[in-house]
C-alpha cells in the first residue's frame, strides 16, 4: 500500500519536507519553549503582580503611595524616563494592573481619571522597581 506523500511530484514531496523538517521552524520552536529558569522568574513576577493588586484593592493608602511614588519619579527622571508614552500628567491618574495586548502578561499602567479609556504603561524597570516596593 502507498503512502499518500509517494503520490505527489517530487517538487511537492520537497517542499513539505523542507516546512516539516526546516531548521528555522525547529529554531522558532525551541525559542518558544521556556526553560526552568525562565517559569521560576515569570511565576515570581506573576506572584508580585497578584500580590500588589490584591494590596492595591484592599488598601487605599497603598494605592496612594504608589502614585506619590510614581509622580516622584516624573518628577525625578522626567515622563519619558517612567512612562512607555509621554502624555501630561497631573494629579489625576490611577496606577493600575492590566494586561498587555500584545504579550499578555500583566503590567503596571497609569490611567488618567474620568472618562480616559487609554492607559499608558510603565517602563518595565520602574514596574519592576514598584513591584519590589510595594510587593
Amino acid at each position: 500500500m502507498s503512502h499518500w506523500l509517494d503520490l505527489l511530484p517530487s517538487n511537492e514531496k520537497a517542499k513539505i519536507r523542507s516546512k516539516l523538517r526546516s531548521p528555522e521552524a525547529y529554531e522558532r520552536l525551541r525559542e518558544s519553549v521556556k526553560g526552568p529558569e525562565d517559569l521560576e522568574r515569570e511565576m515570581k513576577v506573576n506572584e508580585s503582580f497578584a500580590s500588589i493588586s490584591f494590596q492595591l484593592e484592599t488598601q487605599p493608602k497603598l494605592k496612594e503611595e504608589l502614585k506619590d511614588q510614581v509622580l516622584k519619579d516624573i518628577d525625578a527622571h522626567g515622563i519619558e524616563e517612567v512612562l512607555e508614552s509621554s502624555i501630561e500628567v497631573g494629579g489625576e491618574f490611577e496606577v493600575l494592573i492590566e494586561e498587555n495586548p500584545d504579550t499578555h502578561e500583566d503590567q503596571l499602567v497609569v490611567s488618567p481619571e474620568g472618562n480616559v479609556s487609554e492607559s499608558i504603561p510603565i517602563k518595565s524597570s520602574y514596574s519592576e522597581k514598584y513591584l519590589s516596593m510595594f510587593g
